[in-house]
């Protein structure tokens, strides 16, 4: 395939917008907002960051058009005029960056929080929200109204704050969609009942933004495709409806996928769906309309961008998370430098999970800067220091690239002969081969930044004492846990990194003791070897919940090959079976092979040789405390940069 990428890098015009090329970087929230829904200097760094990259057009996160519609407490808004001056500042930073920007704007409808809103959340009926269980209210026709003129105020703003169009949130489940899916609008009024009914308010919306912006000024509509929830509409009804929208007012159609309680999260899909596998459903609106088409689906690599483009699948293409992780993937690629690209992992630690779960900003696992580019200032190191980085898994490599970057002399010692650390395992099971990309791209990075790598040198006292580095990271990691089960030390029981590795010979039926990530992941990967599965768990939940999008796909492939075991309490371990006790009872299950994933426990033996022999040691990821990659890489990242 040519590396000049010609028909994503071609410009395309909507309406009078004409943008440089065709990509998108699409909404995403981050929670930078201030909570008075004013806009931040952090949120304007990032956004002109990803435009710097090269990006065609910009579509900002969420905005609320009224306070009630704010889905979390940070989201941005413009429903005042005194929202103005900080959206213009945003919208010129990104033009200076050399992008065109849209403002989203948003109704969150039932799916926020009394807390967030201000109110009682509204939405078409009195039907709450799957995900959130929180209750609303059913809108009047009054109060329709009122929205409706919210979301023309909203866009006047954004066109007298210097945005170059504006996008309509249509899509996953918020108040748009809301009135659109018979999952959750059971009205029976001139807004519910029928396709026709269930449309008006999204006609109305685009009706009156399209009244209060003028005829040339680009409207976009983001939308489901298809919401796979049983109960909700599909892909023939998106098809029905497109044209409509585009008669009311759109100029383009972002065609997206689901609602927050599809099964699977395929909104914002895990490392389990195959990049770009939504973009035959925005071929098909594509074939029913005459305006451009934005393509969505875990899209990461611009070939296959620039493929979809050629083949009339989408006018355009989305780059959501792969621009969080690096915002220069674009010009990499058009360079044809594709080993310098830093890959998303799709693994949602670092952004969707953290907005959602954890109630924080928005990051990325992998890229300690995203977020924080208002704070970084590239600052070199007054002294240059001799620095030893001990281990090169995420921490280490992390640690060790950021010292580099400071201008320091920079060291990295791995006892196991490739980097990678746990990494090196983590990778192997099934659609999780992005770890071992990251390793190498960190590995090539660290090396052009100066780094010296010694492979199979394990760092002794000895050596601390006799040659004295100025500065030591410690990013040694943890050892599997191997708690006192008779039996355990057994010639059939195999800890689950040399199984991942091929260190032990696969033989089935295997049992796996511990249902955390490692031993899930890991009986994924024997099912996928042809082997029969069994997951001894202890805890009464599993310890991967089934709401994350990866959760989701492990339990719901473990459920078609294997079977997880709860409340199982472990006894002993013989020659062909794994006795365990469940309801009180004991009971056995066969093993030919056992797999041990039962935690680890922190190395970190060589921090007090540090100190006796005085030498500044910071300690990093698991060697600090077993826990995932976002710890590990921003850990390491910070140590890198305070030496």
């Amino acid at each position: 395939m040519s590396g000049k990428l010609e028909h994503l890098f071609s410009p395309v015009t909507i309406n009078s917008l004409h943008l440089k090329n065709r990509a998108v970087m699409p909404p995403m929230g981050t929670g930078y907002g201030n909570r008075d829904g004013t806009v931040s200097e952090r949120l304007v760094r990032y956004l002109e960051r990803r435009a710097r990259g090269g990006v065609g057009l910009v579509i900002t996160e969420v905005c609320a058009v009224d306070p009630r519609g704010k889905g979390f407490p940070a989201e941005i808004g413009a429903w005042s005029d005194d929202h103005i001056p900080g959206l213009a500042a945003l919208a010129g930073a990104v033009h200076a960056a050399g992008s065109a920007i849209a403002l989203q704007l948003h109704h969150a409808g039932r799916e926020t929080m009394k807390d967030f809103a201000g109110a009682l959340p509204e939405a078409p009926s009195d039907v709450p929200s799957v995900i959130l269980n929180q209750p609303c209210e059913a809108m009047t026709v009054e109060r329709i109204d009122e929205v409706v003129r919210a979301y023309a105020e909203a866009a006047r703003r954004a066109r007298d704050a210097g945005f170059d169009a504006v996008e309509i949130h249509g899509a996953h489940g918020y108040l748009v969609c809301q009135f659109l899916s018979p999952f959750s609008n059971k009205r029976t009024d001139a807004y519910g009942g029928s396709d026709e009914n269930r449309a008006r308010f999204a006609i109305e919306v685009l009706r009156a933004v399209r009244s209060s912006v003028g005829p040339d000024f680009p409207l976009i509509i983001r939308v489901s495709s298809d919401e796979l929830v049983r109960g909700g509409y599909d892909l023939s009804y998106m098809k029905w409806l497109a044209p409509r929208l585009v008669e009311a007012g759109a100029d383009a159609l972002h065609v997206s996928l689901g609602v927050y309680s599809t099964p699977g999260g395929l909104t914002i899909a895990s490392s389990d769906m195959e990049e770009g596998f939504n973009l035959f459903r925005a071929r098909e609106i594509k074939e029913v309309v005459k305006v451009p088409v934005i393509g969505v689906g875990r899209i990461t690599d611009p070939r296959t961008a620039d493929a979809a483009i050629a083949r009339g699948d989408a006018d355009l293409i989305s780059f959501g998370r792969q621009l969080l992780t690096d915002p220069d993937v674009l010009l990499k690629a058009h360079n044809g430098a594709y080993d310098d690209i830093r890959w998303c992992l799709g693994c949602n630690q670092g952004c969707i999970d953290r907005l959602n779960f954890e109630m924080r900003a928005v990051t990325c696992s992998i890229n300690p800067d995203c977020g924080y580019e208002y704070l970084r200032t590239g600052e070199k190191a007054d002294a240059p220091k001799n620095v030893w980085v001990i281990g090169a898994g995420p921490a280490g490599l992390s640690a060790a690239m950021e010292a580099a970057a400071r201008g320091h002399r920079v060291t990295v010692f791995e006892r196991d002969a490739e980097p990678g650390g746990q990494l090196v395992s983590a990778s192997r099971p099934p659609h999780k081969d992005g770890l071992a990309k990251w390793t190498r791209w960190a590995r090539r990075t660290a090396e052009k930044a100066g780094v010296e790598l010694r492979y199979g040198t394990a760092v002794t006292e000895a050596m601390i004492a006799s040659e004295r580095p100025e500065a030591v990271i410690l990013a040694s990691g943890a050892l599997p846990a191997v708690p006192p089960i008779p039996g355990i030390d057994g010639a059939i029981v195999h800890d689950a990194r040399d199984v991942l590795t091929g260190k032990a010979e696969i033989k089935s039926p295997a049992v796996v003791l511990g249902a955390g990530y490692v031993g899930m992941e890991t009986a994924d990967f024997l099912m996928e070897r042809g082997a029969a599965v069994s997951v001894l768990e202890m805890s009464a939940a599993p310890p991967v919940p089934a709401f994350t999008a990866h959760g989701y796909w492990l339990h719901r492939r473990l459920k078609k090959g294997g079977r997880l075991v709860l409340n199982a309490r472990v006894c002993s371990i013989g020659a062909g079976e794994v006795v365990y006790e469940l309801d009180g009872k004991e009971r056995s299950e066969p093993a030919a092979m056992v797999v041990t994933a039962l935690g680890a426990h922190s190395e970190r033996v060589l921090e007090e040789a540090c100190a006796g022999g005085g030498c500044p040691c910071i300690v990093v990821g698991d060697a600090i405390q077993p826990r995932r990659l976002i710890e590990a890489v921003h850990e390491g990242a910070k140590a890198g940069r305070e030496i």
